[in-house]
């Protein structure tokens, strides 16, 4: 989709559309200057602050006609402010070596605030895999929370020009780690193979990224899908791990039968205790087939 139909989509809210907001809390809202050692990054800020050209130009600009937007804020319990809209225009205060910068102070609830926070940044050109991802994810739990679980793939979608299916991915792409996320930005992962690994859990997905880095291999769409399916089976330990990413280099050479489910057919049933996981039931027919073939061979 090009960046103009893109563009096209996004249903743009005043801010007091988004949280319909009563008179009483639209009245506690005021504008003043705060020192920036007040200023307090968002709790699990999904957004970067990249000190790049974007960044040298907002400089550029504060230093001829300071900042002419004000960013957005709520008060912290601890102390201090807790910025929700103007992370960038606070570094770039710091670098021009202002001492204060105008906000906005709002009186947000947390969801609001992260709603706020989200809707504010998403409309950034050249967003990362990373940020898109923890963003909407933020922004889906805050929905949800609010009571509005039904509509919320769609008003994310509404407000931030991706698809309701592209949402609905990146949010997936959340349960990623870090590290691999990581991978996605710097276009060493397909989006694709990235969401097959994070349905595995976290333990999981760090052995996998373990042994890729140990072997220089860089994971696949098939070999994801494997994977995917092995953890989805129980089966998914380290010799298997070495077999799908790198076979000739596996410490055991390790024959697999893959199976959708346990109970692929209601005739196995009666064959196998109700204890037993797929890796049993595996490792019973493939023992059974090896003394079949040796008999067969007499």
């Amino acid at each position: 989709m090009s960046k103009g139909n893109s563009a096209e989509k996004i249903k743009l809210s005043s801010f007091d559309d988004l949280f319909e907001m009563s008179d009483e809390k639209k009245n506690m809202v005021e504008k003043k200057e705060i020192p920036l050692e007040e200023l307090h990054e968002f709790k699990d800020h999904p957004f970067k602050v990249r000190e790049d050209a974007k960044m040298l130009e907002m400089v550029e600009s504060i230093k001829e006609r300071g900042v002419l937007v004000p960013g957005i804020c709520r008060i912290r319990p601890q102390g201090g402010y807790e910025i929700i809209a103007g992370h960038c225009r606070k570094r770039a205060c710091e670098i021009v070596g202002l001492k204060s910068m105008p906000m906005f102070v709002y009186n947000l609830t947390d969801d609001e605030a992260v709603i706020t926070m989200v809707d504010t940044n998403i409309q950034r050109d050249e967003l990362l895999p990373s940020e898109k991802a923890k963003a909407y994810k933020m922004k889906y739990e805050a929905i949800k929370h609010q009571g509005k679980k039904g509509r919320s793939l769609e008003a994310i979608a509404e407000t931030s020009g991706d698809s309701k299916t592209s949402v609905q991915r990146y949010i997936q792409l959340a349960k990623l780690t870090d590290e691999l996320l990581n991978l996605v930005d710097e276009k060493k992962l397909q989006i694709g193979t990235a969401i097959d690994l994070s349905c595995l859990d976290t333990a999981e997905q760090v052995k996998v990224l373990a042994a890729a880095k140990k072997n220089s291999v860089t994971i696949s769409a098939e070999q994801a899908e494997e994977l995917k399916k092995a953890s989805e089976n129980g089966a998914l330990n380290d010799e298997v791990i070495w077999a799908v990413l790198e076979p000739e280099a596996a410490p055991v050479k390790v024959k697999r039968v893959v199976f959708k489910s346990k109970k692929m057919d209601k005739r196995l049933d009666e064959f196998f205790p109700d204890n037993f996981t797929v890796q049993d039931i595996e490792e019973l027919i493939i023992s059974l087939l090896k003394k079949w073939k040796q008999e067969a061979e007499v």
